[in-house]
């Protein structure tokens, strides 16, 4: 797996390439990740980290021009972990993995799956690195259609995705295959805490007896709705006092902390800063309602699954990914905008009873339709097909291949390796 981030850390596409990794071991794979210096290991798995780049060794999060050496390194970390190990496949996280695997798949005449999670010049525009219509912008969409066709099979975090893969890239469909996001719903489960342990972990907080939770787990960031959760939440407040929003998530903790003083809504307030993965259950455990204010009409939105299988009544906005995954049961807010946002939720805080009702159905749809196992074994399937394919369609390389003066830079890497 080639993982242009640095993994493991504790939110979005590092949970799906962490929990894919290990359905894929218990399914009997044998799976090595290549990923950026920097994150954390973990337990079992087999993790290839890049040599670090001297003027950037803190962490990286969205689009940054620092990526291109990031990713450089990567490509020659995954080519040298590609020889030593002989893959049977490839399988690319996102379009600089998929980029970077086509390369080394092409050179070693193995499939390449593509793990696609949104839109590459989407995400540049959400996070204001590109403007859209621009020449760049144009530049980068071009970038991203090359990279889309090269892969043997694609797999999308969510439907949605695959269509948007096939009607505006002209990927053939026969090509993709919508994996959504799944979640470990005996990880994730409204019983993890009692009633008193979930008094004891809101005192814990500092959030008032009495009070309903909003709760939110994830980045904070523009693009991830977090400026609009904030402007919602004083309208929330001001008509519901007793009403308390707990923010849980990282980067810039102490800037939206500051912005929430600012707003006057510090005593109704918590950020707890970033949450490890093993302990989301219990922290979303103290909520009554979730909310997933993200904007972005192609990234996958992992976070809901965790709120569904809690049993969470779930808010979020009207997207064709969040559709997907919440159905009838879930509450979708027409527009992107913090008025909307704050009507549901008062909404919701108004029928605790009704919500939770809903909230159950959630946990039942999860359990039902978004299991990592069963996933797994739709992905084995999926290897198991691109290897056949590929096997069938010899000689290689074909169109994808990289063009002779990156075969022979590789030759010349490999041979100052004395491979």
């Amino acid at each position: 797996m080639v993982a242009p981030t640095s993994f493991f850390a504790d939110y979005g596409c590092h949970v799906r390439i962490l929990e894919e990794a290990r359905v894929l071991r218990r399914l009997g794979v044998r799976v090595t990740v290549v990923t950026y210096r920097n994150g954390e290991d973990v337990d079992g798995l087999a993790i290839r980290r890049t040599l670090p780049i001297p003027w950037r060794r803190d962490y990286e999060v969205g689009s940054s021009r620092h990526k291109l050496a990031f990713d450089a390194l990567l490509g020659i970390t995954t080519l040298r972990a590609a020889l030593r190990l002989k893959p049977d496949i490839i399988h690319g996280h996102l379009h600089e993995g998929a980029l970077i695997g086509g390369v080394v798949a092409a050179l070693l005449r193995k499939p390449l799956v593509f793990d696609y999670q949104g839109s590459l010049t989407g995400e540049m525009v959400d996070h204001h690195f590109l403007i859209e219509g621009g020449r760049w912008h144009r530049a980068t969409r071009r970038l991203e259609r090359l990279i889309d066709h090269l892969p043997d099979a694609i797999v999308t975090s969510s439907r949605p995705a695959a269509d948007h893969l096939a009607d505006d890239f002209g990927v053939d469909p026969r090509r993709i295959t919508a994996l959504p996001d799944c979640v470990d719903a005996t990880a994730f489960r409204p019983d993890v805490l009692g009633p008193k342990a979930i008094a004891a972990g809101r005192r814990a907080l500092g959030i008032p007896e009495g009070r309903s939770v909003v709760a939110y787990l994830g980045l904070l960031a523009r693009h991830q709705g977090t400026n609009l959760l904030l402007h919602a939440a004083t309208r929330v407040i001001a008509a519901r006092p007793d009403t308390h929003f707990l923010i849980m998530g990282f980067p810039g903790t102490d800037h939206y902390a500051a912005r929430a003083a600012q707003m006057g809504l510090a005593d109704h307030v918590t950020f707890t800063g970033r949450v490890p993965y093993a302990e989301a259950p219990v922290h979303l455990a103290l909520g009554d309602v979730a909310v997933a204010p993200k904007i972005s009409q192609t990234e996958g939105s992992g976070k809901l699954l965790n709120y569904m299988a809690m049993g969470l009544p779930c808010v979020a906005f009207d997207t064709p990914v969040n559709r997907d995954f919440l159905g009838s049961d879930g509450v979708l807010v027409p527009n992107a905008n913090d008025d909307g946002l704050a009507d549901a939720l008062l909404a919701q805080l108004a029928d605790l009873p009704a919500a939770r009702a809903a909230g159950r159905r959630l946990r039942a749809r999860a359990i039902e339709r978004f299991d990592w196992l069963h996933a797994g074994r739709r992905l084995l399937d999926i290897y198991e097909h691109a290897i056949a394919a590929r096997a069938a369609d010899a000689p290689l390389p074909g169109p994808g291949a990289p063009p002779p003066a990156l075969r022979d830079a590789a030759a010349e890497l490999l041979r100052r390796d004395g491979i």
